[in-house]
């Protein structure tokens, strides 16, 4: 699931890396800290859907969109994102989303009181080796399979 526009290229990529169909939220921001889910484009009826998104800060968008994918029909609805900020009620919305699980990695400090469906990632072992790959000039895509990225 790309959670907006802006997201499709990597979900998409994603989507093809493990064998998945692509569906996009329509989100817009009538105002600035404020998302309006409109609607699933793509069939979700009956599947697993997977958010893939850079960052969750209060989680308010992330969890209107996990209802939103429910109320379109998806059996789960799981989230993925690099960056946990978590503030604000964060804590409080996605104990009480309809996510199954949340998995973020540890690129910011996370703060006690984590709720149980979410699942934090290290991602020490992987900085270090791409910081030492560019202190020595050595290939940093080699990390990444190959690419700059993974997807």
């Amino acid at each position: 699931m790309a959670p907006d526009a802006g997201r499709v290229k990597l979900n998409k990529k994603f989507a093809s890396k493990i064998g998945a169909e692509l569906a996009i939220l329509d989100k817009e921001r009538p105002a600035q800290q404020v998302a309006e889910i409109g609607y699933v484009i793509g069939d979700v009826r009956g599947k697993t859907a997977v958010i893939v998104d850079d960052m969750i800060d209060t989680a308010g968008t992330l969890c209107a969109a996990a209802k939103t994918v429910k109320e379109a029909g998806a059996e789960k609805v799981y989230a993925a994102a690099t960056h946990a900020v978590f503030s604000g009620a964060a804590f409080e919305n996605l104990r009480n989303s309809e996510l199954q699980e949340i998995v973020v990695t540890d690129t910011i400090p996370i703060q006690a009181g984590l709720p149980d469906n979410v699942r934090v990632l290290p991602c020490a072992e992987l900085l270090t080796d791409s910081i030492q790959r560019i202190f020595v000039d050595d290939s940093v895509s080699e990390v990444f399979e190959g690419e700059n990225q993974l997807f």
